[in-house]
């Protein structure tokens, strides 16, 4: 019979010398093909929505819970309340060269306590999708989160319809949880939502993968990819 502590260590729930991690700040996070930007109204809002509507007849707001958002105030409201929550951060995702707002992500349900953190508010133009850039700015979120402020957990939700977002959260390595069924409502429609995550022990191949992705070689002189992210090995 184990008592409670030989208990912990025999199933590895002890955790030696954890400390919580650190709240993300409003900082940049710079890679090649993209700069996130803590999002700012005066700074980013206006390029933002312009490039959202790029061949975008309401499609792209579909499993968000709010929108679409049809004029520039109604999005400048939804980006200042947005940004009133404590444990939210957004990003403007920036075209590296040219500094050209083409798209949004945050972090969300901040738990630095629990090391607990997850990605949202993923907004992509069509400038922005099927893109280095795309996938960048995803690996300078996980980085930021699961190495330098040493989150523990990297969460990522989605409506379990949403098969791309499925698809992009596999492709990036997470692990699929589950469906919580009958999760939220909105939009008034019922949503079952999909869980995906990473842990700190599996990003270092992870990361190891994508950044053999993003690495320039891997692209054509047209920008196509030579190799796609779920055949890089890393033996080679």
């Amino acid at each position: 019979m184990f008592t409670k502590n030989e208990f912990n260590q025999e199933v590895g729930f002890t955790l030696d010398n954890w400390q919580p991690a650190e709240r993300p700040q409003k900082i940049n996070l710079r890679g090649e093909y993209c700069v996130l930007e803590p999002l700012d109204v005066d700074k980013h809002a206006l390029a933002l929505f312009d490039a959202l509507q790029i061949d975008n007849s309401g499609e792209s707001w579909t499993y968000l819970p709010y929108g679409p958002l049809k004029t520039y105030t109604e999005f400048c409201q939804w980006v200042n309340l947005t940004a009133e929550n404590a444990n939210t951060l957004l990003y403007a995702i920036l075209e590296a060269k040219s500094n050209q707002p083409i798209g949004i992500c945050g972090y969300l349900n901040i738990n630095s306590e629990h090391g607990s953190i997850e990605v949202g508010h993923l907004h992509y133009s069509k400038l922005l999708q099927k893109s280095p850039a795309a996938t960048e700015a995803m690996y300078l979120m996980m980085h930021q989160a699961l190495e330098v402020l040493k989150y523990r957990r990297y969460e990522w939700k989605c409506d379990s319809l949403n098969q791309p977002s499925i698809n992009a959260a596999k492709r990036l390595g997470f692990t699929f949880e589950g469906i919580f069924r009958q999760h939220c409502t909105f939009k008034n429609r019922n949503r079952d939502t999909a869980w995906f995550s990473i842990i700190d022990g599996e990003w270092p191949t992870i990361k190891q993968k994508v950044v053999k992705w993003l690495d320039p070689c891997n692209f054509d002189v047209n920008g196509n990819q030579i190799k796609s992210l779920r055949d890089i090995a890393l033996d080679e």
